[in-house]
Order: structure tokens, then sequence, then C-alpha cells
């Protein structure tokens, strides 16, 4: 699902792309797929779009519906030197990306232990 009332307030606001994915700590290419909803925009990640939006996080906050897609195809899925199409050449990421992803697991890693003190508080509570 496209971020449509995220986009337009960010455009009314005159900000780019490439100013919110400094915001997030992620390169624009990857905001853009957040964006366009192809990759999932987490709560901290909302919240700080919307404090540098100057927005409640209501205003621009949409449901996501991740879409996933593999290209098996790939040669880095598809390395015929293995002969069994395993997943060994990754030699030639730019160290840019391993990084944003390193980063992008560093956050989920929080994101999921927060979610678990949460779900922890809520099961006390019955």
């Amino acid at each position: 699902m496209q971020k449509e009332k995220l986009r337009v307030i960010r455009k009314q606001k005159g900000y780019t792309q490439q100013q919110i994915a400094d915001i997030i700590a992620t390169d624009v290419s990857n905001y853009s797929r957040k964006e366009s909803g192809d990759v999932r925009i987490v709560k901290d990640e909302w919240d700080k779009i919307a404090r540098f939006l100057d927005v409640p996080v209501e205003e621009i906050y949409e449901d996501d519906e991740v879409k996933v897609v593999i290209n098996y195809d790939h040669p880095i899925f598809n390395d015929s030197s293995s002969g069994n199409g395993t997943m060994t050449q990754f030699n030639n990421i730019p160290g840019s990306i391993i990084q944003n992803l390193q980063d992008y697991i560093s956050l989920l890693k929080e994101e999921n232990e927060r979610l678990k003190e949460e779900l922890k508080i809520l099961r006390s509570r019955k």
C-alpha cells in the first residue's frame, strides 16, 4: 500500500525523499521503497518522520502491506560454481548496502525487544 498521506505531506512541506531518508538513517532508494509501500516503515521510523515533518503520527500513518520479492534467478541466489544453487556469492555487495542492512537488522531487533516487553506487560494485566 502506497504511503500517500506521507508522500503528500512530505511534498507539501517541501522535503525530498533524501531528507527523510537521512532522518531515519537509510539510503534514498530504501526510503523510496518504504514510501511506495514495498518495504515496511517501523514504528520508530514513523515517530522520527512525524517529528521531522512536525505533524502527529496519525496524520501520516498508513497500515503496511509488505510485499516480499525474491528473484531466485539472480546470480546471488544461483551460484553455478557451487553446483547446488546455494547463496555463496556475497563478495560483490557494496559495503554501504551491507551496513544499511546491518543497521536495519539492529533496528528490527530493538523493535522486537520492545514488543516482547509490551507483550509481557499486557500478559501481566490479565
